[in-house]
């Protein structure tokens, strides 16, 4: 029984060997292939043809004519001035509710301008300032009968309107703390309440009110205060002249001027000679300051202006 398994181990042994010398002899005879080194000056790559979009941009309210002005950084890092807390009344009614005087505000009011759109392309008519016998609170622009008129910040429409001397007109507070107003308009189109993005039309030019021809009477406010337009844009290049507003009392100095103006009320058996002796005033410079005319009719009521 031992002899059997020996003889049993002993072949075990010797198959083993066998292969195992096959193998190493098949290993030395083994290739590597090497694959061959392709020049690359033989490679080219197609160029993928260049994608031209077959929409309409503006579609997609996208105007690429239209110039995309960046926000500064340093905009970014400005504490703007905060909404006065004379904003919480709100009138659909009245243009100035707030009855504020800013003739001797102390400090300055910081007012973001950036994203300024220009009401109307077209000239000035009449500036801002004394007009004879009295105050010219806005800017007038020239503008065509339907002509688009555009809001000048994003805001919130508070008054649309029709009124004896604006005619048809909206006002718009800006979140910036301006409100802008837009009169003589030949119609209407946003409403009270809608909250509207700096370009978009509120209306379309007219000559409705007091108005002797087809102009855009433009006026920028803050707490219900006039401000001269010029002060803010350069109505030549329809631009912001600084984006940042560094709003202060000098920019209300000319409420001063308008302070010292005093009027005379016409009453019964009034005329030109009576007033110009209670006042002291020349018939001529009556004239001249309430633009008539030595032979104008005086109504009972109407204030003259005389100083």
């Amino acid at each position: 029984m031992f002899s059997v398994l020996k003889k049993g181990l002993l072949l075990q042994v010797v198959f083993i060997l066998f292969f195992n010398s096959l193998e190493a002899s098949s290993a030395g005879k083994r290739r590597v292939v090497v694959p061959a080194e392709i020049p690359t000056s033989v490679i080219t790559l197609p160029t993928p043809p260049r994608y031209t979009p077959k929409y309409n941009p503006i579609i997609f309210g996208i105007d690429t004519k239209k110039e995309i002005v960046p926000i500064s950084d340093y905009l970014r890092t400005i504490e703007f001035t905060e909404m006065p807390e004379e904003y919480d009344i709100w009138s659909d009614t009245k243009i100035n509710p707030y009855q504020v005087s800013l003739v001797d505000m102390k400090d300055t009011v910081k007012i973001d301008l950036s994203t300024y759109y220009h009401p109307s392309s077209k000239y000035v008519t009449s500036n801002f300032g004394f007009r004879k016998w009295r105050f010219h609170y806005g800017i007038d622009l020239k503008v065509h009968k339907g002509d688009s008129v555009y809001n000048a910040f994003d805001g919130v429409v508070r008054i649309t309107k029709r009124a004896r001397d604006y005619g048809y007109y909206v006002l718009v507070r800006h979140s910036n703390g301006l409100e802008t107003l837009y009169a003589h308009l030949n119609k209407i189109t946003v409403n009270p309440g809608d909250t509207i993005k700096a370009g978009v039309p509120v209306g379309l030019g007219g000559s409705t009110g007091r108005s002797t021809g087809y102009h855009l009477h433009f006026e920028i406010r803050y707490l219900g205060n006039p401000i001269n337009p010029n002060d803010l844009i350069d109505f030549e290049k329809f631009t912001i002249k600084n984006q940042i507003l560094a709003l202060n009392a000098q920019h209300f100095e000319y409420k001063k001027e308008i302070d010292k103006i005093r009027f005379w009320t016409i009453r019964n058996g009034d005329t030109l000679g009576r007033i110009s002796q209670r006042t002291g005033v020349s018939i001529a410079k009556l004239c001249s300051l309430n633009g008539i005319k030595r032979t104008t009719i005086l109504r009972i009521g109407r204030r003259l202006r005389y100083t």
